[in-house]
């Protein structure tokens, strides 16, 4: 059993990408659209065509017609580690709206978020694509207040269950409460930390790097790991739980800065997600240690979750 569990989470820190973000901006002219693409390197390091690939998982059309493609170009821009691509668009007649489809999650990886700005004469729109929401409608007016408020605080929503670091930390959290006020305390202050972090983090002017934000989590779920395992008695982990809540908040940072999402819509969605999250965790890890405290279900996930953390931290690093 324990050793089941230990070889069913070493894989994960493969496929894991706690950001895993990309961004374009279509251009409508006339009967004609231009289109431009960034996506990080790294994205596409196991893609053997991916000029090709990319292109077969975005279209647009309107009025029911697919724009055709007319032209399209791509280059790596080493210094800073960004694929660009620019394609050129055919619609049918000038578009007053346009419909895109995007599945860059099923050829990147599966939390991978494109966000989409475009431009028509002097209007503009723009949509933010995942794997749950792959289609959208660029309509070039101004969205009204309770669609901009549904968006962003779904965007926030989605994004908090975006990876594996995610919903793993969360678990790590709920095997860090050793009450169910404790618990409360420690999700309570983890929230704070993120929050703070995200907000303040556009005064200082720093500007971390996705692989240093991935690295930083991974650290975060060892690190609560170490406590649980051979610290069991510890005291101030509601301290603990602010610290690295403030780490986890980058994430939303630069998920805020590609946006330009209101900071307390996104992370009120978050918070919300995160809730419900360690809710649902809470209630599956105290059926299993009620009907399993034989196979001493704390150490043996808090063993797991150890393991994903250094490996995952060892891969970024690496890389």
């Amino acid at each position: 059993m324990k050793r089941a569990a230990w070889l069913a989470l070493v894989p994960w820190p493969l496929f894991a990408h706690a950001m895993s973000m990309s961004s374009g901006d279509l251009t409508i002219t006339g009967d004609r659209g231009h289109y431009e693409l960034r996506m990080p390197l790294y994205e596409l390091a196991h893609i053997q065509n991916p000029s090709r690939s990319l292109f077969q998982n975005i279209h647009f059309s309107s009025a029911g017609r697919e724009a055709k493609l007319a032209a399209s170009a791509c280059q790596a821009e080493e210094g800073a580690a960004i694929y660009f691509c620019a394609a050129d668009y055919q619609f049918a007649q000038p578009p007053d709206q346009v419909d895109v489809a995007c599945t860059f999650p099923s050829i990147t990886v599966p939390n991978h978020v494109h966000l989409l700005r475009a431009y028509l004469g002097p209007k503009n729109d723009q949509a933010v694509f995942d794997l749950s929401f792959s289609r959208a409608t660029l309509r070039f007016r101004p969205p009204t207040p309770l669609e901009i408020a549904i968006t962003q605080f779904g965007g926030g929503f989605i994004r908090a269950w975006g990876g594996a670091v995610q919903i793993l930390f969360l678990a790590a959290l709920v095997l860090a409460g050793r009450s169910r006020r404790e618990l409360a305390a420690l999700a309570a202050m983890f929230l704070l930390g993120q929050a703070v972090s995200a907000l303040l983090l556009p005064y200082t002017g720093w500007q971390p790097a996705p692989r240093f934000v991935e690295a930083a989590a991974a650290l975060t779920i060892a690190y609560l790991s170490v406590e649980i395992l051979f610290l069991p008695e510890a005291g101030f982990r509601w301290m603990i739980a602010a610290v690295l809540g403030a780490f986890h908040g980058l994430y939303f940072h630069l998920f805020l800065q590609s946006t330009g999402y209101r900071p307390l819509l996104v992370l009120a969605g978050a918070a919300l997600a995160e809730i419900l999250a360690t809710a649902v965790l809470w209630f599956a890890f105290s059926r299993v240690r009620r009907v399993a405290r034989v196979l001493r279900p704390l150490q043996v996930s808090a063993c797991a979750l150890l393991a994903f953390g250094v490996i995952w931290f060892a891969l970024r690093l690496k890389s």
